[in-house]
Parts: C-alpha cells; sequence; structure tokens
C-alpha cells in the first residue's frame, strides 16, 4: 500500500498536501499515515481517514 500520488480538491488543499507529499518522498505507506497522531478537530483528520480507508479501518467512512 505505497502511496504513488496525492490528489486534494479542498479549499486548504495547500496544507493539506504536505502530509502526503512527506510520506511519498520517505516512501511510506497508507498505514504509516494512520499511525500517525492527527488532532481533532482539524482538517489533517481527512488525510488520516482516508489512509485508514485503504484497509477499511476509517472511523467517519461506512466501511464496505
Amino acid at each position: 500500500d505505497r502511496i504513488l500520488g496525492a490528489h486534494i480538491l479542498q479549499h486548504a488543499a495547500s496544507e493539506l498536501i504536505a502530509e502526503a507529499v512527506s510520506v511519498i518522498e520517505f516512501g511510506g505507506s497508507s498505514e504509516d499515515i494512520g499511525r500517525t497522531c492527527h488532532s481533532h478537530p482539524t482538517l489533517t483528520e481527512a488525510v488520516r481517514e482516508a489512509a485508514l480507508n485503504v484497509e477499511k479501518r476509517a472511523l467517519h467512512i461506512v466501511n464496505r
């Protein structure tokens, strides 16, 4: 589940993309993002939720 790229369409995309770019640069995976602490409530939680959803472990997304 290595991250190869990221798309963020949101008003704060310039702030949210930094995490994905860092993980890509260091060869990280969605699991690495999922294990990282993200404060609540913040927009960066959406990045973590997307990463957790790869393994159907998201908290705020219906896991099907």
